[in-house]
């Protein structure tokens, strides 16, 4: 059976998704009265300089059920059975349209909701990809992945929360208190959902290693395949600070560092950063 595994563009793979070959289906980035296609058109670059311009968050959008159709189609034409993965259904109705558009194929498009977002979906895309090299069927890779979306650790540290003020997540009174006193929230995706699971206090440099601390007493036992140190333009220090802990902490088979997208980076500003992985 020939699998082309899909995915939205929200999974932040980065060059990885070409090296697996995994086709990416873009969500738009509106900019004004501008519509961009998340990672063909638009950066991260672009969105900061929107938002330090006009002091307004970008808005995002899920592709039409008739994008996903066409997006499909040439795959299924080519005689593929595909397995695409969206963002959480709780954070956009991507996977409602495209579970819609799946049902013109009679069977031949599987559509899994990642439960995650970022780079915690990429976890799955890249496990899929794994059981498709394997000679997996799509019924197999597709029964494995969806008991592993609960498994999945999606978790991340942002800098300042001014982008999560301007996009209602947070009180104008929470946002100075935070950035004045360097308070940032542990976020952590519970059941497909964001939610602040703890607040950490210091510099970016003091809270990755809190952040990774929690971590590993969280979660003892993993899948060691893989983890992806995902981050939103940080700083190369800090960057390279997690990448180097993680190391120290943990025993993945490979780390991997990945750039969020343009839609994702909209949502948590510049200098954000997660560590994530499949739990046991």
């Amino acid at each position: 059976m020939d699998i082309q595994i899909t995915s939205d563009s929200t999974c932040d793979l980065g060059e990885y998704a070409a090296k697996r070959g995994v086709a990416l289906m873009a969500l738009n980035v509106i900019l004004g009265s501008t519509t961009y296609s998340d990672g063909i058109d638009i950066t991260p670059s672009d969105i900061f300089e929107y938002v330090a311009k006009t002091n307004e968050l970008p808005k995002t959008a899920a592709p039409s059920v008739g994008d996903y159709e066409e997006f499909f189609k040439k795959f299924v034409d080519e005689g593929k059975t595909v397995i695409h993965f969206s963002i959480s259904t709780k954070a956009s109705s991507a996977h409602a349209f495209a579970r819609t558009a799946s049902e013109s194929f009679e069977g031949k498009v599987f559509v899994v909701d990642s439960m995650a977002l970022s780079s915690g979906q990429g976890l799955l895309v890249m496990k899929a990809a794994d059981l498709r090299d394997e000679g997996k069927s799509a019924e197999e890779i597709v029964a494995t992945v969806k008991k592993l979306a609960p498994k999945i650790n999606t978790s991340f540290v942002p800098d300042r929360l001014d982008y999560l003020y301007k996009g209602g997540r947070c009180s104008r009174m929470a946002m100075y208190g935070a950035n004045l006193l360097k308070i940032h929230p542990l976020i952590t995706m519970t059941d497909g959902q964001l939610t602040v699971k703890t607040k950490v206090k210091g510099n970016m440099i003091k809270c990755i290693g809190t952040y990774l601390d929690d971590l590993k007493a969280s979660y003892p036992k993993y899948d060691k395949t893989r983890c992806f140190v995902t981050h939103s333009c940080a700083d190369a220090e800090l960057v390279n600070f997690a990448k180097c802990k993680v190391a120290e902490m943990f025993a993945f088979d490979e780390v991997l560092e990945t750039v969020a997208g343009s839609v994702i980076t909209g949502h948590c500003g510049r200098n954000t950063l997660g560590v994530l992985f499949i739990s046991e």
